[in-house]
């Protein structure tokens, strides 16, 4: 059976191995630093970008007078609608059934 001296085994070269990496603590700690600055200039990139971008889109609540953002809401609440049957729009017709399709271009 393998001896464990101090809770660890005796085939274990440096029982200290776990804790090698606080050796090179500064550098360790310099790279995540590093990594930290680097996604700070990539956010602050990322929303320049954005903000350019916005700048760029055309939003009617900013860039429409005031007048125009009242006619713009009133465009926004109009709609379509279908009170009306297809066979009621089909009763008062004048089209002729029977007619031949419309080709633009030929004359018949």
């Amino acid at each position: 059976e393998d001896q464990v001296v101090n809770g660890h085994d005796e085939k274990e070269n440096n029982p200290f191995a776990e804790y090698m990496w606080m050796e090179n603590e500064e550098d360790f700690n310099r790279q995540v630093e590093e990594e930290l600055q680097e996604q700070e200039f990539l956010d602050r990139c990322f929303q320049e970008m954005l903000e350019e971008e916005d700048q760029d889109w055309f939003i009617p609540s900013r860039d429409l007078p005031q007048g125009m953002g009242q006619l713009q809401q009133q465009l926004n609440g109009l709609s379509v609608s279908d009170d009306h049957s297809t066979e009621d729009i089909l009763s008062k017709s004048n089209l002729n059934p029977d007619a031949k399709e419309f080709v633009p271009g030929v004359k018949y």
